[in-house]
Order: structure tokens, then C-alpha cells, then sequence
């Protein structure tokens, strides 16, 4: 018999961005716990809202199968003595198993007689599994977590109620003091406690008190709600998804409406607006045909249309303050200069162990001179990427941003665009926080690209040089997501950056430019290099790159990151080639017989200590390569290395490489040295699988 069964964790409201990750969290859980069980259902269905988490399960069966199984003990020798006797052995054995020594049989393994015993395990009912669903529960994780009462349990919210019903039957249980049952909650102002007779009943039953638990049914409401509004306004609307998720986890019987403000709050520019209502109100905002902003936006009640008008007019008393503020720093922050605001800066710390955000901008200027360098950039492209360096981080001390701290970057410029500045300039000081989360958007232009890399590269030295390095999971000041957003934007641009061996340059540049800098910006260079390094393996990964290629072309003698992944897509490219398991056999052997040599900074080949032409050969052919390699691209260099596996192995086959000789061992190792490390510009092919 196919049953269903309805598991209901009620809380006190949860934060909107917790409510999605939660439920599926717990379907995960309880998925994962009826497998390991051995009971079988067809499908869960998930039910969710900031005041619960609920699971309907469907097609559960009665039981689990029962189990016969033949478990196998000590061998016949351990199990009897000499006499016949069951020894302490087999006794133990067979009252471990719920048997007696009358139970046992020998069987021959592997012409060896053992002791089994024959156990016939019967299924637990499905009622009796789904009593162990409290620690399944309890054992959830959260990015916040909440005790209450005198009780030691955390979870995200404290919990109020609990149904667990299999069918029409409830499934005690307790979590605390809060016994499940089959009495759930309507929505908190509108309905009321709501007994269930069946656990199919459990859409229906919320529906009729104001509570729409299917997250999908209550989002596609929503949205038709909007549309109405928008399509009989002849208003244009972004429905931002993000925002549609927050608001859609906020209610749950959703009402939305429109309301208004001010015209004259439209001298704002939009991304204060924006922020004002979005950001802060959780409202939607509105544009006309041709793209302007509209004094009018849409919000959505947690309630029915019951004193609408009120609840439109309070969202509109709540908006006017915020922007009144807003229309007030906008005016005020106009009255001084950026000249004036990085100033302020001097008394800005950016961290009280390293310097204030003044002194960073004067290494983020200095640095970014040495990217913009290194990039071969226009004397044009340098100087306002010397202009941005030096002001990118002004808009920290306006009080637009002071108030509005998510408008850090945007404002700046906005108001870099005011005070006169170059539109590539002000794009910069925008773009150079960019990407703000893993997967967030990269700066578009050059100037913006360099100046972020220039700036979290600074972050990243500057921790690490007072050894606040991230250890676990603890990196409060986000340098994984910094070095992370570096990688992208060089893999983004194709740019080729030394940037794994840049540190010696910037201390030189440093002192060129007679900048005094209190940290040992050195310190810790070559947990630095790792680090990216670690970044490269997660861009990698998530490209589905093969494990073995990101180990080996992540260790490589290389510093330029583009190398790397170029390096990481040639040997997928080739991975499938019909040579490429002779290739990379012939190029790991000289790997491994040039870790002999004593010297590996040795370079000179002596060409009249060669005894067979093979020496010759394999010398013209790496002499060639190494000439053209800083042409060549990465794929073309991985291609010159692949055609020398004929040549590497005659190589070998005509000479002894650990030759009496010391004079020609040294020489054919110094040579097989030099081949090796044009093998390393690619990674350590050592790592590669190949069948």
C-alpha cells in the first residue's frame, strides 16, 4: 500500500533568504535518511514559508523489506578447539547476531571453512522509521542560529509546532517540549490553528486560512498581481528575480498594490531611488516607454485586501523620510570637492593593522601602474588609470554613502561625473569593486579591469603581510571571493599577467616612487602564490576540468594565471588525441630523470660530449623550442613539446642518461633539465592520468 505522509516544522519567522535554502535542505535530509532506511516513496513535495517548512511525502511504502543475509564469522580453525568445542570465539560471534552456536553452518571461502550463521532481519514499519525524523531535523545547519528558553537546542527560528501524519494517523514524536500532531497554523493575523484529518489535506486546509505554503503558486501570484497593476497603468516594470524571491519568502497570502511619492524627488539619480525602494522598502520600482523613473512603485502585503488604502499610505509615509535624507546628502555632498573627500580619507582606516584607506589608494595607484604596464597600456590608458587609483575610493566619506553604504562605488561615479572627471575614470571607480559575489558581473571596461585587479591584489599582499591569512572557513575581510574575482577578470580579458610573481616588482616600483609602506609586503609571498593558486583549481572545477589536469597544470613553474588555464585547456583539447598517452609517458620520463640532476638552474649543454646523433637531434629540437616560446601560444608551445616525443624516446633508447661518465651524465641531465622545465611552463605532467 502507497501512503503519504506530511512532516510540518513550524517556526517563528525566518530571514527571507534562509526560507528556500532551508526547505530544500530538509527535503535533502529527509530524502537521504528514508533511503538509508530502505523505504521506498515516489516523489516529495515542498512546502515552504517564513513561518514553516513542510514536506509531503507520496508513494511511501508500508514497510521495509525484510533482509536475509548470511553473515560470516571466524574461520572453522579459531571457532572449535581441538576437541570440537566451541570456543569463546564463536559464542561471541553468534550472541552478537542474536544467534546461538546451534545456528551455525560452515561454508568453504576461498578453500578456508568459516563459521555463518543465516539472520533473517525483519522491516521496521514505516511508522516506526519515521519516528527517528527529530534528529534528521535537529540536525540541520544554518548561517545564523537562535537558542531559546532554557533549552540547548539551535536552529534558526524557535520552533512552535510540529505535524507529522502518516495518512489519517499521527506519528508522535518530540523536538523539546513541542509533541507533533496533526494541528497546523494559518497565517498569524488572518487565521487560526487548523486541525488536519488527512495529510493530503494539508494545501487545501492553509488555502482556506490565508496561506498559499506552495513557494511556486505563491510567486506566480504575486507576479500576476504586479502585471495586473503594471498593464493598467501602461507602466514598464524590471521584475528583478532576486527581489521576487525575497518578497515571495516575506508573505504568505500576498496582496500587492501600487503607491506613489513626490515628483520632485526625481532630480535623484535613479540608483538612489532605486536603493531607496528596493534595497530598503522591498518595493518594486517603475519606468515609463521611455525608460525613465517613475514617481510611483509596487508593494506586497503579507494580508488580503482588508484596509488596503491604509497599508498604501503607511508604505508611502515610510518611503518620503528616505528620501527626503537621500535628496538632502545628494545636495550637501555637491557643496565640497574630491580634492576635499580624499582627504577625509587620511582618517578612514581601511584596517588598524595596516595602513588608512588613503595610504592603500597610494599603493592601489602604484600597483596599478605596474599592471597597466605589464598590460602594455596607452600613455592615454595610464594616466586615467593613474586618476582613478588615486581617487576610486573619495564617495567613502560622502554622506550619501555614509547612509547608503550600498551605493559605495555607484555614487562615486555618479559624483566623479559631476565634479568633471573622464567617463572611463568615473566607470572605474565604479567597476573596480567588481565582481561583488562569485559569480557577479566584471567590470566592462580596461580601466575598471585593471583598477580591481590592482585593488583586491592590494588586499590580498597587505593581509597576508600582517599574516591575517584565511584558515577554514573563516576570511572575514573576503579575500577567497577577491583573489576569486582576480582570476575571472584576467580569464575574462585574456590578459597575461605575471601576476603570481609580481610581489618583487610592486616593492620595487614601492621605492621607485618613494612610497612609504609600514608592512612588509614580502611577508608570506609564497602563501600568496598558493592562494591564487587554490582560486585557479575553483575556476577549474567549475569548468569541469578533469581533477588530474588542474593538479598538474596547477603546479607548474609558470606565474602568468592565463598560461595556466590556457595550459588546462590545451590538455583537454588533446586529452583524446591517439598519441596522447605516448606523449605524455615520454615527457613525464624526462620529468622524472631531470629531478636527478644536481644542479637544476644548469643551462649550457655541452654539444662535444654528445656520443650519438639522438643527443643532437633532441638538442636542435629543445634549442628550437625555447627560442620561440615566448612567441608561441600556450596551445602551439603544448603542441612543439608533443611533437618531440619521438625524438625524446630514440633519445633514450640510445643512451644510458646515468652514464660512468660524470661529465656526460651530468651533461645529458643538464639536457633532459632544460627540456623539463619548458615542460613545467605547461604543469606537471607527472599528475596526468593517462590509460
Amino acid at each position: 500500500m502507497a501512503n503519504s505522509y506530511l512532516l510540518e516544522v513550524g517556526v517563528e519567522e525566518m530571514p527571507a533568504h534562509v526560507v528556500t535554502p532551508s526547505i530544500k535542505q530538509l527535503h535533502e535530509r529527509v530524502a537521504k535518511y528514508l533511503k538509508e532506511q530502505r523505504i521506498s516513496f515516489d516523489e516529495i513535495q515542498e512546502f515552504a514559508t517564513p513561518r514553516r517548512m513542510a514536506l509531503l511525502i507520496h508513494g511511501l511504502s508500508d514497510k521495509q523489506p525484510d533482509i536475509d543475509e548470511s553473515v560470516k564469522g571466524p574461520a572453522k580453525k579459531i571457532a572449535q578447539d581441538a576437541d570440537g568445542n566451541w570456543t569463546k570465539a564463536a559464542i561471541g560471534f553468534t550472541r552478537g547476531q542474536g544467534a546461538s552456536v546451534d545456528d551455525i553452518e560452515f561454508k568453504e571461502v576461498k578453500g578456508v571453512e568459516y563459521v555463518f550463521v543465516e539472520k533473517h532481519i525483519a522491516g521496521k514499519s514505516v511508522a516506526e522509521v519515521l519516528k527517528g525524523l527529530p534528529d534528521v531535523i535537529t540536525s540541520m545547519t544554518f548561517p545564523t542560529l537562535m537558542k531559546w528558553g532554557y533549552n540547548n537546542l539551535q536552529f534558526i527560528r524557535p520552533i512552535r509546532w510540529l505535524v507529522s501524519l502518516l495518512d489519517d494517523q499521527v506519528v508522535p514524536f518530540k523536538i523539546l517540549d513541542i509533541e507533533a500532531g496533526r494541528t497546523t497554523r494559518g497565517h498569524r493575523f488572518l487565521g487560526h490553528e487548523v486541525e488536519l484529518k488527512q495529510a493530503t489535506d494539508y494545501e487545501k486546509a492553509l488555502h482556506d486560512d490565508f496561506v498559499i505554503a506552495d513557494q511556486a503558486k505563491r510567486k506566480q501570484l504575486i507576479e500576476e498581481q504586479i502585471d495586473n497593476i503594471v498593464s493598467s497603468n501602461d507602466w514598464v516594470i524590471d521584475k528583478d528575480p532576486d527581489l521576487l524571491e525575497e518578497v515571495n519568502n516575506l508573505v504568505e497570502w500576498p496582496t500587492a498594490f501600487s503607491g506613489s511619492f513626490d515628483k520632485k524627488y526625481l532630480v535623484l539619480p535613479d540608483a538612489v531611488l532605486i536603493t531607496s525602494m528596493k534595497d530598503n522598502q522591498r518595493f518594486f520600482y517603475l519606468r515609463d516607454h521611455e525608460g525613465n523613473l517613475l514617481p510611483n512603485f509596487i508593494a506586497v502585503r503579507n494580508g488580503n485586501t482588508d484596509y488596503l488604502e491604509n497599508v498604501i499610505k503607511g508604505n508611502e509615509r515610510v518611503l518620503v523620510p528616505r528620501l527626503e535624507d537621500a535628496k538632502f546628502f545628494y545636495e550637501e555632498d555637491q557643496k565640497l570637492s574630491i580634492a576635499d573627500y580624499v582627504e577625509r580619507l587620511k582618517r578612514v582606516s581601511f584596517h588598524d593593522k595596516i595602513s588608512s584607506m588613503y595610504d592603500k589608494m597610494q599603493r592601489v595607484a602604484v600597483i596599478a601602474a605596474v599592471i597597466g604596464k605589464q598590460l602594455n597600456f596607452s600613455e592615454e590608458e595610464l594616466a586615467d588609470l593613474d586618476r582613478a587609483a588615486h581617487i576610486y575610493k573619495f564617495d567613502l566619506t560622502t554622506q550619501m554613502v555614509g547612509e547608503f553604504a550600498e551605493l559605495q562605488g555607484v555614487m562615486g561615479e555618479i559624483y566623479a561625473k559631476l565634479f568633471g572627471e573622464k567617463a572611463d575614470v568615473a566607470q572605474a571607480i565604479r567597476e573596480h569593486y567588481m565582481p561583488v559575489s562569485a559569480e557577479g558581473a566584471l567590470p566592462e571596461s580596461k580601466i575598471g579591469a585593471a583598477l580591481a585587479i590592482a585593488d583586491k591584489l592590494d588586499s590580498i599582499m597587505s593581509f597576508f603581510a600582517v599574516d591575517m591569512i584565511p584558515s577554514g572557513s573563516n576570511d572575514p575581510y573576503a579575500l577567497r571571493r577577491q583573489a576569486f574575482g582576480i582570476v575571472r577578470i584576467i580569464a575574462d580579458r585574456n590578459w597575461h599577467l605575471p601576476l603570481l610573481d609580481i610581489q618583487p616588482e610592486i616593492i620595487k616600483a614601492f621605492a621607485e616612487a618613494n612610497l612609504d609602506v609600514d608592512i612588509d609586503i614580502d611577508n608570506n609571498a609564497d602563501q600568496v602564490r598558493a592562494f591564487f593558486m587554490d582560486r585557479i583549481h575553483q575556476l577549474l572545477s567549475g569548468q569541469h576540468m578533469k581533477h588530474d589536469v588542474i593538479d598538474a597544470v596547477t603546479d607548474t613553474k609558470s606565474n602568468d594565471i592565463e598560461n595556466i588555464l590556457d595550459a588546462a585547456n590545451s590538455i583537454k583539447a588533446h586529452h583524446d588525441d591517439e598519441n596522447f598517452k605516448e606523449v605524455i609517458e615520454a615527457l613525464t620520463r624526462v620529468l622524472r630523470i631531470a629531478k636527478k640532476g644536481k644542479n637544476d638552474s644548469a643551462t649550457k649543454v655541452d654539444p662535444s660530449l654528445f656520443q650519438n646523433p639522438s643527443e643532437q637531434k633532441l638538442y636542435d629540437a629543445v634549442n628550437d623550442l625555447t627560442s620561440k616560446a615566448v612567441q608561441r601560444t600556450v596551445d602551439e608551445n603544448f603542441t612543439a613539446l608533443r611533437s618531440l616525443a619521438p625524438i625524446i624516446n630514440e633519445y633514450f633508447d640510445e643512451n644510458m642518461i646515468m652514464d660512468k661518465d660524470e661529465r656526460i651524465k651530468n651533461n645529458r641531465l643538464t639536457q633532459l633539465g632544460i627540456l623539463a622545465q619548458q615542460a613545467y611552463l605547461i604543469g606537471n605532467l607527472d599528475k596526468l592520468i593517462v590509460k
